[in-house]
């Protein structure tokens, strides 16, 4: 026993050295800040969360202390928030984690740094049925406190960050979960924030738990090609430096390699191996300006003196010095032909415009640490919380739908259009005349027929390019369409569209209702939920509401169909079948579609273990038709309504919302597959029409490397030719060898991947 108490006497010891260390470290930091020195409350904040979390551990097996400091840490080092924000972070988890409250907080640290406790711990908290989202409410929740204190979602995404980096003793299940919510939230939100080192740090982590193989690959690829990017970069810049020497500037170049995630994503979405992509490395310039008033000047006279060494390309040039994004970064980019026959962008900002590309917003946020806060009038800013309110001002009674519209409105890239007059709008991409005609005005938007776009007359649908000068035309005899809703990205537009079409449906929904209920009591039934639910399934819609409606409008007429399934005894499920998800295994290895039986979820089903797929169990989960994946490919499990097992691509944009929405019914899946089932995949070619081609297609195909080729669909035109190829393969590997065996057949210039 002895022994024993003195080995946990010993550790005890261990863990006190560690915790004091860590938190010297993050003190020192804090002191060599610009920040008022407060240390007495920061040091009062960790002892009482040290005492709070006393004998507490994380997975990784050490103090659970150690995270407040570590998120306390990035709040200083990363963001150069002060000692309010420390001692939130410090606390962040009192009082989600202990028996201590807000007031507890409140009467010992003072209300600024309760209240931000207490929206962050309104965001991890909370208890929510099966069918609401836990995070997409605690995200709405994230949001409301926000426009409260800008501070809670910094500290939230640094929480986030320490999280992502000790990852590593989370279950698979944990890591796919926590990082496709990373990638699909956290990431553009930090983005949207201008914390361009966080946001990329975020999908680096996302990428390397989600498809470690493919992170491994660049990550190799970048370190064999470091010494040429070296070399590279060295005779590119002497000459700038020379330039810039000569004009007295006080300056730093840097090189900026593209990060694996962004690597990765452009090789998916170009279609392009890693040797096609030319971005990798860029040049930043940073310069101090002689005089603070000429900064723009002088950052336009370094483009000017550097165009005299190297030519730019015409279509390349971003000018994000005049007109800022919507996160306050601000710098001149350029694309430079090198002398070695490479196209290298060069970024170009002041040394504030940089302290700004690093910290975002925060650079800006001035806190005045105390009973009073003062924040920069920041009218970005201002603007984004704004349309934060109205999305909230608009619920979403779908998790997916509020996700959707929070992707596309809050973190989707800026465009510029100009009014008529000539004023400046800054607009989400892909956004179209209507949606800028509701951005002007309601009722302008409820009564738009089309626009001149640049002089050119235009539809409403049309998606409108940063630069476009925009004339919205209307008539009073418009009126919103339900169609509309199917084209519009921006919350505003949606939620007026949405609302005038509830109201207008109101009406149509009560007649509906009536003509229902007039029906059921002429057929002896009543209108309870067991029979609208039948009916609903029978019709394909969404709700009882969307029924009535549909009823309202005579779209549906009710008839002896309707009576038939009604009386019937049968508790058959009509809601679509599973005939939906429909494998895509050979024709040889399909099941009977009516006797086929899928794996359901029990009770006691531990979702820490992997989901094994092999031939034998391989026909009771579910392929949706969104991603097909086939063996080779990552993949998770997730546990649909009726707790069957959908199998996706971890790289699926269906999956990655249910990561974030669901998080809790992803599982993780691993292939045991023997090269026995077939499955389909699609390969598509281009390149320059001959005699033959088709025939040395084939042959390397099926002669060569045996691979029965389902379908092949070809057309030429002027010299050119493309092609899909439907073939039968058992892996994803083989998919890679027909691949790079097609590029080595003369005249094929592009190979690709459908998926």
């Amino acid at each position: 026993m002895d022994d024993i108490k003195e080995k946990e006497l010993q550790r005890e010891a261990a863990d006190d050295k560690l915790i004091e260390a860590a938190f010297k470290g993050m003190l020192d930091i804090y002191l060599a800040s610009p920040h008022r020195k407060k240390v007495d409350i920061i040091t009062k904040a960790f002892n009482f969360a040290k005492q709070a979390h006393k004998g507490v551990r994380r997975l990784s097996g050490e103090p659970y202390i150690m995270h407040p400091i570590a998120v306390a840490r990035i709040a200083v080092e990363e963001m150069g928030l002060g000692s309010t924000s420390i001692c939130a972070a410090l606390l962040h988890d009192v009082v989600e984690d202990t028996d201590y409250t807000v007031e507890d907080i409140e009467n010992i640290f003072g209300e600024k740094v309760a209240m931000i406790v207490d929206g962050l711990t309104k965001i991890s908290g909370g208890i929510f049925d099966d069918h609401k989202s836990a995070q997409a409410e605690n995200f709405k929740k994230l949001l409301l406190t926000m426009s409260d204190d800008i501070r809670v979602i910094l500290i939230k995404i640094c929480d986030r960050l320490h999280n992502m980096r000790t990852l590593e003793s989370q279950p698979a299940n944990k890591q796919y979960k926590i990082a496709g919510e990373t990638l699909y939230i956290y990431a553009p939100l930090a983005n949207r924030l201008g914390l361009n080192k966080i946001k990329t740090e975020l999908e680096d982590l996302s990428f390397r738990y989600e498809h470690p193989e493919e992170y491994a690959y660049i990550k190799s690829k970048l370190a064999d090609t470091q010494a040429q990017r070296d070399v590279l970069f060295e005779s590119f810049t002497k000459p700038i430096r020379a330039i810039l020497d000569d004009m007295g500037l006080k300056y730093e170049i840097k090189a900026r390699v593209k990060s694996p995630y962004s690597i990765w994503n452009k090789m998916q979405n170009k279609h392009v191996t890693f040797e096609e992509i030319y971005d990798i490395l860029a040049v930043r310039i940073i310069y101090t300006p002689k005089v603070r008033s000429e900064e723009i000047n002088e950052c336009f006279k370094i483009y000017v003196a550097i165009n005299q060494i190297y030519k730019s390309h015409p279509d390349r040039l971003r000018d994000w010095v005049n007109h800022p994004k919507a996160n306050g970064y601000q710098a001149l980019h350029v694309t430079l032909m090198s002398k070695q026959g490479k196209w290298i962008e060069v970024q170009i900002r002041s040394d504030h415009m940089d302290e700004v590309a690093e910290q975002g917003f925060a650079a800006h946020w001035k806190y005045k640490e105390g009973e009073t806060e003062v924040v920069d009038d920041d009218s970005e800013l201002n603007n984004w919380l704004s349309t934060i309110k109205e999305i909230l001002d608009d619920p979403q009674p779908d998790a997916m739908d509020f996700l959707d519209t929070i992707k596309l409105n809050l973190f989707a890239n800026e465009i510029f259009v100009f009014t008529p007059k000539g004023e400046i709008k800054t607009m989400p991409a892909g956004c179209t005349v209507l949606d800028f005609a509701f951005q002007i005005h309601t009722f302008l938007g409820s009564h738009c027929i089309g626009a001149k776009v640049n002089h050119k007359l235009v539809p409403l649908s049309h998606r409108l390019n940063s630069g476009d000068q925009v004339e919205v035309l209307s008539s009073n005899s418009q009126h919103v369409q339900a169609s509309w809703i199917n084209f519009v990205s921006t919350a505003k537009a949606k939620g007026k569209i949405t609302a005038i079409l509830r109201r207008n449906n109101r009406e149509l929904q009560k007649r509906g209702e009536q003509i229902l209920d007039d029906w059921l009591v002429k057929n002896e039934l009543e209108m309870t939920t067991p029979v609208l639910n039948k009916l609903c399934d029978l019709h394909e819609m969404k709700n009882n509401e969307a029924l009535f409606l549909a009823i309202g409008k005579r779209t549906i007429l009710l008839g002896d169909n309707d009576l038939d399934e009604l009386r019937s005894k049968k508790a058959e499920n009509t809601g679509g079948g599973w005939r939906k998800f429909v494998p895509f295994f050979s024709h040889n290895d399909k099941k009977d579609d009516t006797k086929r039986s899928f794996f359901i979820v029990g009770e006691g089903f531990n979702k820490k273990k992997p989901v094994i797929i092999n031939e034998e169990n391989i026909s009771t989960f579910v392929f949706p038709q969104c991603c097909h994946p086939i063996p080779g490919d990552d993949i998770l499990g997730y546990i649909d309504n009726k707790n069957r097992i959908e199998i996706h691509r971890r790289d699926c944009a269906v999956a990655s919302k249910l990561k974030t929405s669901f998080g809790n019914r992803i599982l993780d899946a691993k292939w045991d597959m023997h090269k026995v089932m077939f499955f389909d995949a699609t390969v598509q070619i281009s390149g320059i029409d001959r005699k033959r081609m088709l025939h040395d297609v084939a042959e390397v195909i099926s002669d060569k490397l045996d691979v029965n080729i389902h379908r092949v669909t070809i057309s030429s035109d002027e010299g050119i030719f493309n092609g899909t190829i439907e073939l039968r393969v058992h892996d994803r590997s083989e998919v890679r060898i027909i691949m790079d065996e097609l590029r080595k057949i003369e005249d094929i210039k592009e190979v690709l991947q459908i998926l």
